[in-house]
């Protein structure tokens, strides 16, 4: 068995929210189709994309709405991919923190509506993470509470830092945490494109740094908060799921363990390393001895199977293929993990199977 934790669902549903944040696809000036979130716009073009452009054969704006809004197109590509399920999460461009407090909480409630609705459709191998309002988190304790308990969704998708001025280590944020642990289901943690916020210099990031090098920065930035935050001494029960790898974690962890004892102001009751049992890590790298090195350094035991199905990076082969890994210790990547973390039967994947209870 194969569940894939870490993909990415661009659902019409839940585009076109706000007059101003959107979030929009729309055509530019060049026939292609691109993101525009505010003032930030980002072009989707992959060289074939460019190519099909220039030659005038681009699909449609509907044409790509269709392909995305019928979970049967993903059920097939899970197929190519021997992936039984996914746990989906929403791309982190419409995460919305930072937009007016009154959007997002109902953008909140509309993006989780929308999900369930195309994962009802998905053969019973579809689930999804629930997005919530974070700048505002007793709003966002209520929504995570309401997505498990109307539509099964297993945790919480979150970015990795800067929730309309909050940051994971701030006591409001307690509420969340409490939620999680109340219903015994993990964090999702992606990092988001920072410069989205930046207003009208929204387009100044050049070579998209805050995106493709700032994610795992601030995906680093959720770990280091949280443990130093002592968020773990008051909740010890929460679960993290950190994507890419991990962030910088895993390549640097001596070096967080070391710094952190030598901090003026921590707030954690025990050594860093004692809270790695509160984390898990995927293996969305693209080097094998990478992700070798990863697993012989945090054990198959924090590892899950995460591939950024349907994100431009994505890892398009088995992440797990060519690694030195008892199949014991295989299997827990591939889906054991999963099951565990998530409380999923698999007797159930691939049929009927009802919400978990709040």
């Amino acid at each position: 068995m194969l569940i894939d934790l870490h993909a990415h669902a661009p659902l019409p549903g839940y585009y076109n929210q706000h007059p101003h944040w959107g979030p929009f696809f729309e055509k530019g000036d060049d026939g292609d189709i691109r993101l525009r979130v505010g003032h930030w716009i980002l072009t989707l073009g992959s060289p074939e994309r460019k190519a099909a452009v220039k030659a005038g054969k681009a699909p449609s704006l509907e044409e790509y709405f269709e392909s995305w809004r019928n979970p049967k197109s993903r059920l097939a590509k899970m197929d190519a991919a021997g992936q039984d399920a996914q746990v989906l999460s929403v791309p982190s461009h419409i995460y919305m923190y930072w937009a007016e407090p009154e959007f997002t909480v109902p953008f909140a409630t509309k993006v989780n509506d929308t999900l369930a609705e195309y994962c009802a459709g998905g053969d019973n191998r579809l689930y999804a993470w629930a997005h919530a309002p974070l700048d505002q988190p007793e709003a966002a304790a209520k929504e995570i509470r309401r997505a498990v308990k109307e539509h099964g969704f297993l945790g919480l998708s979150a970015g990795g830092a800067n929730f309309g001025g909050l940051e994971f280590d701030d006591p409001a944020m307690d509420p969340v945490w409490k939620a999680l642990c109340d219903l015994d289901l993990p964090m999702f943690v992606h990092g988001y494109n920072q410069s989205v916020a930046w207003g009208e210099k929204a387009n100044d990031d050049k070579y998209e740094t805050t995106a493709i090098v700032g994610m795992q920065y601030d995906e680093t930035r959720c770990f280091w908060y949280m443990v130093n935050g002592g968020v773990f001494d008051r909740f010890p029960d929460l679960k993290v799921y950190i994507t890419h790898g991990g962030g910088y974690v895993p390549y640097q962890l001596g070096r967080l363990d070391q710094c952190n004892k030598n901090l003026d102001t921590t707030f954690n009751k025990k050594g860093l390393l004692e809270y790695m049992p509160n984390f898990y890590f995927d293996l969305e790298l693209h080097e094998k001895p990478m992700r070798q090195a990863v697993l012989e350094l945090i054990g198959a035991d924090q590892l899950l199977y995460g591939s950024n199905f349907g994100g431009s990076d994505a890892v398009r082969h088995d992440l797990t293929e060519g690694l030195r890994i008892s199949d014991e210790d295989l299997q827990k990547i591939r889906y054991k993990n999963a099951l565990d973390l998530l409380h999923l039967d698999p007797a159930k994947i691939g049929r009927a199977r009802t919400p978990v209870a709040a």
